[in-house]
């Protein structure tokens, strides 16, 4: 019988070990136009220094991209509600995905009667990311960001996103 950690392997070769593409480089990547273009997506995105919620992204034709996140909603008369934004400088950008640094900053508010009652809710996030094809248009990203909260707490934390790109 094939024990539990062969059996993880196996699954993990299986789903991760396809060939992966070039993220937000246009599908005739081989043209030197293609990294000249604009490229916009549109998707959902969350990080405590990026924000959460619905997410605009914009890859300028240079190696500068931003993209601008947020999200709300009032329940029992508690409102949250979020803003944030980041920008990405590709690092390396190649047919098996794109490695970025990033920096991001966001406003969180949890609360009732305009009283926010998060003790951290402004955040600032400086590291680094990735971004690879999955497949139809989509593309997923993850982040790993040093993040300042307003409460002079800083941790190491991830983000993630999944965004589908009108090419």
């Amino acid at each position: 019988m094939i024990g539990k950690r062969t059996t993880v392997l196996i699954f993990a070769a299986l789903v991760f070990g396809g060939v992966v593409h070039a993220q937000v480089v246009a599908p005739d990547a081989a043209s030197e136009n293609a990294l000249r273009r604009s490229l916009f997506g549109l998707g959902v995105f969350g990080g405590p220094a990026g924000g959460l919620g619905i997410s605009f992204r914009h890859h300028l034709p240079a190696a500068f991209s931003y993209q601008v996140t947020g999200g709300i909603i009032n329940v029992d008369d508690k409102l949250n509600y979020d803003i944030g934004v980041e920008a990405q400088y590709d690092l390396v950008r190649g047919p098996s995905g794109r490695f970025f640094a990033a920096g991001a900053g966001s406003y969180f508010y949890s609360g009732t009667d305009g009283v926010n009652q998060m003790k951290g809710p402004g955040r600032f996030g400086l590291g680094v990311g990735g971004e690879a094809f999955i497949g139809a248009g989509f593309h997923a990203a993850a982040e790993l960001l040093f993040t300042y909260f307003t409460d002079d707490t800083v941790l190491p934390l991830p983000q993630f996103g999944i965004y589908y790109y009108f090419y």
